[in-house]
């Protein structure tokens, strides 16, 4: 007997598809099958583009653009003679999956790494870098600065200035919870430069809490991580913090 697509899509992902049958299902489906496939977990702040194959996105857009037109007339709007709403779900479609969730769908930006010639060893901070970000909960935006600081030691690899704001915009372009993302970007910044001591400040603003729920405007969320020499040095931490309070 025949197997539909429905059959396709309800069959455990530990069963093997041949090309054929994953051919015949949404894309959303195929990049979902080689995640589960590898066994690695595709949470709405992780990076999946090891798994999107060329022309997936572009058929991923085309998913969510008719998923979003499902959800506008399910909230009763009529996208037929509603000029401002008749491109609504192919404007979103497009905001989601190539502007404010890129960071879940492209690979990590190029970085040129340089050796520490100079055996640079001295504190070095940057930021503010103004950093956009959504939501997990509500995916509503969060918008805030964040401030980079890195001690390096003669195995360091530096990076460029603008490759620090790269990085954290790979990072932040995805829905998330300020508290993980700040970690994510520790994580990836440690990797790639190797430093002694690594410290990241993040404050925000969360349109969760201001455009719903208490509807507080005034109220900002900040948060650090701590690695190394940081972690373990207090003079340090505090020249850093300090260095930070003379910037605002």
């Amino acid at each position: 007997m025949a197997q539909t697509d429905s059959d396709l899509r309800n069959r455990p992902a530990r069963l093997i598809l041949g090309e054929d049958d994953l051919a015949r299902l949404p894309a959303s489906e195929r990049i979902r099958y080689r995640v589960v496939g590898a066994d690695r977990r595709y949470h709405a702040n992780d990076n999946i583009a090891e798994f999107i194959r060329e022309g997936e996105l572009r058929e991923l857009r085309a998913e969510v653009q008719a998923k979003m037109a499902d959800v506008l007339k399910a909230l009763v709007i009529d996208t037929e003679s509603d000029h401002n709403t008749q491109e609504t779900a192919k404007r979103v479609a497009k905001m989601f999956i190539e502007e404010v969730f890129r960071g879940r769908y492209q690979p990590m930006p190029d970085v040129t790494e340089f050796p520490n010639i100079s055996r640079l060893n001295e504190l070095m901070i940057v930021g503010p870098i103004t950093v956009r970000s959504a939501c997990s909960h509500h995916m509503c935006p969060i918008l805030g600065k964040v401030w980079i600081g890195v001690l390096p030691n003669e195995h360091s690899n530096l990076i460029g200035l603008s490759k620090y704001a790269r990085i954290a915009d790979w990072i932040m372009t995805r829905p998330q919870i300020q508290e993980e993302a700040v970690i994510m970007l520790a994580d990836a910044l440690q990797e790639r430069v190797k430093p002694d001591g690594l410290a990241i400040v993040m404050e925000a603003d969360h349109f969760c809490m201001q455009w719903r729920g208490v509807k507080d405007n005034d109220s900002a969320m900040t948060n650090s991580v701590m690695r190394g020499a940081f972690l373990k040095n207090p003079d340090l931490r505090r020249e850093f913090l300090s260095l930070l309070s003379k910037k605002d």
